[in-house]
């Protein structure tokens, strides 16, 4: 599965969030280590679900970059 993942510089650091998967977000202070604080989240979100005999949802967010002149 494939879940999208939002990232987004802030004055100490990075944060990450899922938006198919509600309630898991991440810090870091580095972009590199947020997104292996993410994919961590992700895998523990979901065997959570799956503990708790939830369905884990389908992605179904898609993200891209916009490329406008400005």
């Amino acid at each position: 599965m494939k879940f999208a993942a939002v990232f987004e510089h802030t004055e100490t650091g990075w944060s990450g969030w899922a938006p198919d998967l509600p309630g898991l977000g991440v810090a870091g202070e580095t972009f590199e280590e947020t997104e292996h604080l993410m994919r961590e989240g992700i895998e523990f979100h979901i065997e959570g679900l799956r503990a708790d005999g939830e369905l884990v949802p389908e992605p179904t967010t898609r993200v891209g970059e916009i490329a406008v002149s400005a």
